[in-house]
């Protein structure tokens, strides 16, 4: 028997379509994983925030979400949709609630309509005297507009009440449980009562996704493998404060990669800490790029490139992979209007004789430029056939030409809707 590989399907997920209008995306079921990300703009800058939005969404975030935690964040909502939807820009809105939600969403309904999606953390919603009352309130508001809502539990803000019923629970035990385990069930348990608590309200499972958010990888795949066990709601995959640069994307992809390859996750975020004055974009293509190497999505074209040796002592091919990805990801939002099925093109830019005529081969479009002591030359091979071999000092704008002039003869060209 050989070697069985593949994504397992955890398809019972309802699926809960998110609106902008007559634009929509759809959690959940059959549909792709679909990617978010975050503003980190202060929400009463209407038009910053509009601005980030908009790169947010060039970039490929299908959902954005927004801080919504004063009366004056609350009153720009309306016109930060505004000018979006203007820019052409129809990616839904969610809003992002803590503490005061209950009384903004009431005070603001301009608000409550113009956002998609409402996220309701119910450790944070307000104190144990209130906290059912004002649950309530964003539960019914969420209702009376048809907004899909996000029941986001984070072990950071975990409902104190919730908690301490479970430990309390565990001490009763024959055999307790590990620490591990009773924050384990305690966000799960926080997550379901309170997403049955919404149904019992009048909000429907299919105008619901929950997520139960942890920082630690090993966690985070446990809680959310008992919780995919337990209901059929569509979920929200994200590792919490997951920190900058590399060890984000690190810890943020061994965590996801292992749920997602059972199946479970609907939508997911990479909580990616910017570097200073660092593009905020980062955490799309780095969600992007999780589900495209696992072969669950294909975004933009990919870059197959060697890392280096001895034999490339050169800067050559780095340059051209690195100028000929900006360039594949730059031209996507085009592109991907232009021609159908170009996301799924491979390039291939090689450092040597070892392994790059092979790759190029078996890429769409590859190149193989000479390593140390090789002949000063550089073939391409496209669709597997080596029809051209560039040299001098044009090598990097002719190979670009070639990757345009096969977009344009290979893809289909998609007839404008008229």
């Amino acid at each position: 028997m050989g070697v069985q590989v593949g994504i397992q399907v955890r398809n019972t997920a309802h699926e809960v379509v998110v609106r902008n209008g007559a634009h929509q995306i759809i959690i959940g079921g059959n549909h792709p994983v679909v990617v978010q990300s975050m503003t980190n703009t202060d929400t009463a800058d209407a038009l910053g925030t509009a601005l980030q939005v908009k790169e947010l969404s060039i970039a490929g975030s299908e959902l954005v979400r927004i801080t919504v935690n004063s009366p004056e964040a609350a009153a720009a909502v309306p016109y930060i949709r505004e000018q979006l939807d203007k820019m052409g820009v129809h990616t839904p809105l969610v809003g992002d609630f803590h503490y005061n939600g209950h009384k903004l969403l009431s005070e603001h309904p301009d608000c409550a309509q113009a956002l998609s999606k409402y996220r309701i953390n119910p450790g944070n919603v307000g104190s144990a005297a209130t906290r059912d009352d004002k649950f309530a309130q964003m539960i019914e508001i969420a209702a009376k507009y048809d907004k899909a809502v996000r029941i986001g539990v984070n072990w950071g803000s975990l409902d104190q009440s919730v908690l301490a019923r479970i430990m309390d629970e565990n001490h009763a035990r024959a055999t307790p449980w590990t620490a591990q385990q009773v924050m384990v069930e305690a966000l799960i348990t926080s997550a379901l009562e309170s997403a049955q608590t919404a149904q019992d309200l009048g909000l429907p499972a299919n105008r619901i996704v929950i997520s139960c958010k942890v920082s630690a990888v090993q966690d985070l795949i446990a809680t959310y493998k008992a919780l995919a066990g337990r209901c059929d709601y569509a979920l929200h995959l994200g590792l919490t404060e997951a920190g900058m640069g590399s060890k984000g994307i690190v810890a943020s992809t061994a965590a996801l990669a292992v749920l997602l390859q059972q199946g479970i996750g609907d939508t997911i975020r990479i909580s990616l800490t910017p570097e200073p004055h660092g593009k905020r974009e980062k955490e799309v293509i780095v969600a992007q790029e999780i589900l495209q190497t696992m072969g669950l999505r294909q975004f933009t074209p990919q870059v197959i490139a060697c890392p280096g040796c001895g034999r490339t002592t050169s800067t050559v091919f780095q340059e051209l992979a690195a100028d000929i990805q900006n360039y594949l990801r730059a031209q996507m939002p085009v592109w991907k209007d232009l021609y159908a099925g170009v996301e799924s093109m491979n390039v291939a830019v090689m450092g040597c004789v070892v392994n790059g005529p092979g790759e190029s081969k078996h890429a769409n479009i590859g190149i193989s430029l000479p390593g140390t002591g090789e002949t000063p030359v550089a073939p391409v091979y496209v669709d597997g056939v080596r029809t051209v071999t560039l040299k001098g000092d044009n090598i990097a704008v002719e190979f670009q030409a070639i990757v345009e002039r096969y977009v344009q003869e290979k893809y289909r060209k998609i007839e404008p809707f008229v």
